[in-house]
């Protein structure tokens, strides 16, 4: 799939591309939705659901979590150009 660069994005966009990226990273780790969720202290998995479905825009302290959570960069998560790097996610350091 191509994408356009950042810049000719729309934040709806970029937002939908993270929640791919979010649940790529969750199902190449093995982890549902409300597995996730109770690490990040969320009492429900819908809200998380609703970000990778691209119905809802992740706030900058979800976009931290994630990247924290998994061991990639907050650019890697936020742009399109960036692939996620495989090499050195170990997710729950």
């Amino acid at each position: 799939m191509q994408f356009a660069p950042l810049e000719k994005q729309t934040p709806k966009q970029i937002m939908n591309r993270f929640g791919e990226k979010l649940r790529v990273l969750r199902n190449k780790h093995k982890i549902t939705l409300l597995q996730l969720a109770q690490e990040f202290g969320y009492t429900s998995h819908s809200y998380l659901s609703e970000i990778e479905y691209g119905h809802k825009t992740p706030t900058v302290g979800l976009v931290l979590k994630v990247s924290r959570f998994f061991n990639v960069s907050t650019d890697s998560l936020l742009k399109d150009e960036m692939e996620l790097d495989w090499n050195d996610q170990n997710p729950g350091k």
